[in-house]
């Protein structure tokens, strides 16, 4: 991934200063000449940014390093750990994870717990604050250090109301203000966005830049996209809302009305109820109890991963009918890579990666150009909360363009 360059230009400090710390969070640690070098700044103006970031507690010194000359010894420049914090939150309708990441992107704490269904949108946020709260004291970060809570959440959303629009399967929540009740209940700044759009964020943040899709696998289905590096999230960042691509004309009817939905034939609820037809499951299974489906799922995977039969055979045809989905997004974005993660990707992942392999294989049409990869999250079942927390991380590191723009015409009309 390529740096972001400054500008020697006056009265643009904050923009240099998150130039500057992205550079040293990229490479984990510079010298004043090795960051002037990577960003186009003027040593004068590296000394005067170091000095600032020192003071402020977000970098400091990790010893010294000689060159192949006899000049004097370079100090070496990384991030303090502990000087900001990231509350992190995806909200999943089957389960609520909460994190806090350190600085350097490192998570120190996490709970995870069950979401309630279908429960009033009030108590549930209630909930989400009282975790943030134990996280928070479990950790033992400074208070004062946390940044803020970044938020991943099921669409749609109305990210500039910060406002839950009408997820599918939280069947209570509808036009929910969750960025605003959480703030009045943590008094922290809170950012809302996508659920995959944070995990593909993460992705980004954790070293997988590039132009790749992630592929959400959790009681519904989704895709991020980051496309050049950059995160893309659509007109409204409701990016990614794949669930009603057909994909079995004649599968179940989804809540839209149609036959074959990838999001309805992805559920854990229409894969038992498929296993228990075929035998594979026992009768009597209550598809209304979420619980039980989740225990039944979890069952259904670890047949199929024992070997050959009607279970195997079920998850194979699920690998079929979301690499359709990824071969029609890979092949025209022109990406290099899926990544799948999500709440229920760790119990398909050991036979499902090679399947998808197989049923992309010959599919994506420019292979001959350059291949197509496919593989898991290296963030495991966190990785939309950490998403979340990279989100209000990113605006530590991220220089905004506009503050370089007012500067040029200050700079211009004097």
């Amino acid at each position: 991934m390529s740096v972001r360059r400054g500008t020697n230009l006056d009265r643009v400090g904050g923009f240099n200063d998150a130039v500057v710390l992205d550079a040293i969070r990229r490479s984990q640690q510079l010298s004043r000449v090795e960051l002037a070098e990577t960003t186009g700044l003027s040593g004068q103006a590296i000394s005067n940014i170091i000095r600032r970031l020192l003071d402020a507690g977000l970098v400091r010194e990790a010893g010294r390093l000689r060159g192949a000359g006899l000049g004097k010894p370079r100090t070496l420049l990384e991030l303090e750990p502990t000087g900001q914090y990231a509350v992190g939150v995806h909200l999943d309708p089957a389960v609520v994870t909460v994190v806090l990441l350190d600085l350097t992107g490192e998570v120190i704490a996490r709970r995870r717990v069950d979401t309630p269904y279908a429960d009033d949108p009030g108590v549930l946020i209630d909930g989400i604050a009282a975790t943030i709260e134990n996280v928070i004291t479990e950790s033992g970060a400074v208070r004062d250090r946390i940044t803020g809570v970044g938020i991943a959440a099921p669409g749609p959303i109305d990210v500039e109301r910060g406002v839950v629009v009408n997820p599918p399967n939280l069947s209570a929540w509808h036009l929910v203000p969750l960025r605003d009740e959480l703030r009045e209940r943590t008094g922290l700044p809170v950012l809302l966005d996508k659920d995959v759009t944070a995990a593909a964020s993460a992705e980004k943040w954790a070293g997988g830049g590039g132009s790749f899709v992630f592929f959400y696998l959790g009681t519904g289905v989704g895709a991020g996209l980051v496309i050049g590096d950059e995160v893309v999230r659509g007109s409204s960042s409701n990016v990614g809302e794949i669930g009603h691509v057909i994909v079995d004309p004649d599968g179940p009817v989804c809540y839209c009305g149609r036959r074959g939905c990838v999001g309805e034939t992805s559920q854990p609820r229409y894969l038992v109820q498929q296993a228990v037809r075929a035998g594979v499951l026992a009768q009597g299974i209550d598809l209304d109890d979420r619980q039980a489906v989740d225990t039944a799922f979890a069952k259904l995977c670890a047949l199929a991963e024992a070997g050959p039969g009607a279970a195997r055979e079920i998850v194979a045809a699920l690998a079929q009918r979301i690499a359709k989905v990824v071969e029609d997004i890979a092949n025209l974005l022109d990406l290099e890579r899926v990544v799948f993660g999500g709440p229920h990707w760790e119990q398909l992942a050991p036979l499902f990666g090679d399947a998808v392999r197989a049923s992309l294989d010959g599919r994506f049409l420019v292979r001959s150009v350059h291949p197509f990869e496919v593989a898991s999250t290296a963030l495991g079942v966190d990785v939309g909360a950490i998403g979340a927390a990279s989100l209000v991380l990113d605006q530590t590191f991220s220089p905004n363009p506009s503050v370089l723009l007012d500067s040029r015409e200050l700079v211009a009309e004097r």
